[in-house]
């Protein structure tokens, strides 16, 4: 038995001395397997995706005509779908703005102030929503927001009825009750999203020096400018990247709007049913393509204003 096992050892140190010896050919074959799968699943899916969507579907027999074509992008500039794209483009803005809003002040405690369990606790916290399911999560917030649920009872509860079916009559965001309405969707959403803008965040206001907050403050800068001028730039790289995620996943998100809205549509649920039910496969293909154009567009503006640059 050891005399098999001696020259397997053998062939081993062989083979590592010349991949030792042969660096490019060690990185290549590191390499090549994930590259290998980002290029044929995720880009070939991706490019097979924009080929069908200069394809267009026949109305009469219902089946894909495979010849090139700009006509299914055209659909996209009719009143509805622009209407669709509008809606779904403003939610997903309001809602990086509140993530970004209600997660800097968090982020900057934890990455400043908090310490040893403390800091743990409000890790556990903000990453403890993530370990359950998506749908019970969305699901239980339908409940919170029934008409008899909490919310409400607390509202009633605090004298404020009056307010809430004010906001709930307003045209566009308001409905029957919060589980029914724009007000409710951007309230789960933004709850869902927020721990993917608190650590973005607090990662970045972990590598500011304390030194130069408190040169600033040597300078006789006041808090205020000091935040403005030092702080903020310098974690501006954080909410950036944050705000990728929680504008990129409401973009595409359509669980939530079938869930928790009303009977209008977003871009994600127009691709479902366009796909599935409807079986147009080239409009839900250049549905999809929106949010990318989107995407790289906010990135092209967020690289021009120097975001990555301390990444």
């Amino acid at each position: 038995m050891a005399t098999t096992s001696a020259p397997q050892h053998d062939l081993w140190r062989q083979l590592s001395t010349f991949l030792y010896r042969r660096s490019t050919l060690s990185l290549v074959l590191l390499l090549a397997p994930p590259l290998l799968w980002l290029g044929v699943v995720y880009l070939g899916s991706l490019f097979s995706m924009l080929v069908q969507s200069f394809f267009h579907i026949d109305r009469f027999t219902g089946l894909v005509v495979r010849e090139f074509t700009l006509a299914t992008y055209a659909e996209l500039f009719t009143p509805a779908n622009l209407d669709v794209t509008l809606r779904t483009s403003g939610m997903a803005a309001a809602v990086t703005l509140a993530a970004a809003l209600l997660a800097f002040p968090l982020a900057y405690y934890m990455a400043r102030y908090a310490t040893g369990q403390t800091k743990a606790f409000l890790y556990l916290a903000v990453l403890l929503p993530l370990w359950s399911s998506y749908l019970i999560r969305v699901y239980a917030w339908k409940l919170i927001l029934a008409k008899e649920g909490i919310i409400s009872w607390f509202v009633a509860r605090l004298g404020l009825q009056g307010a809430l079916d004010w906001a709930l009559g307003l045209p566009v965001v308001g409905g029957p009750s919060l589980s029914v309405s724009a007000i409710g969707m951007w309230l789960v959403f933004v709850y869902v999203w927020l721990p993917y803008m608190i650590l973005p965040i607090q990662a970045a206001l972990e590598r500011v020096p304390k030194s130069l907050i408190e040169a600033a403050g040597d300078l006789g800068a006041r808090p205020g400018e000091t935040f403005r001028t030092v702080i903020l730039p310098l974690a501006f790289p954080g909410v950036v990247a944050g705000s990728i995620f929680t504008f990129s996943l409401t973009l595409g998100d359509f669980i939530i709007p079938g869930t928790i809205g009303d009977s209008s549509y977003f871009i994600g649920q127009v691709v479902l049913v366009q796909q599935g039910t409807a079986g147009n496969i080239p409009l839900a293909a250049a549905f999809t393509a929106i949010p990318m154009v989107i995407m790289g567009i906010y990135l092209v503006v967020a690289k021009r204003l120097g975001a990555f640059d301390a990444l």
